[in-house]
């Protein structure tokens, strides 16, 4: 069994017991998210798929992990015109667990 859920602005397939990393969701790590913004679900030969979403399907999942990912480097030049600017950015993202989907 496996379902297609959207958080911050993406899609992802997701099945029981995968873990997933998603862009930065409120709370702590060991807490238990419910994720409604479930678009598929596929259970063998049974799919069902919403219109956006499914009505009262839903994803439980616990976090992980709240951290940030590696730093890149933003850099931009401007020929002869002795222009630079050097700037890092490192994205914040949620670890997730997933323990269950239900319709």
């Amino acid at each position: 069994m496996y379902a297609i859920i959207r958080t911050g602005g993406k899609q992802y397939q997701v099945a029981a017991g995968e873990r997933l990393r998603v862009e930065k969701l409120a709370g702590e790590v060991g807490e238990t998210v419910e994720l409604d913004d479930v678009l598929l679900v596929a259970d063998g030969e049974d799919i069902k798929v919403g219109q956006p979403v499914i009505d009262g399907a839903k994803v439980t999942a616990q976090i992980v992990e709240q951290d940030k990912d590696k730093k890149i480097i933003v850099f931009k030049k401007k020929k002869r015109k002795g222009y630079k600017l050097r700037k890092g950015h490192r994205q914040p993202y949620t670890a997730l667990e997933i323990k269950d989907i239900s319709l």
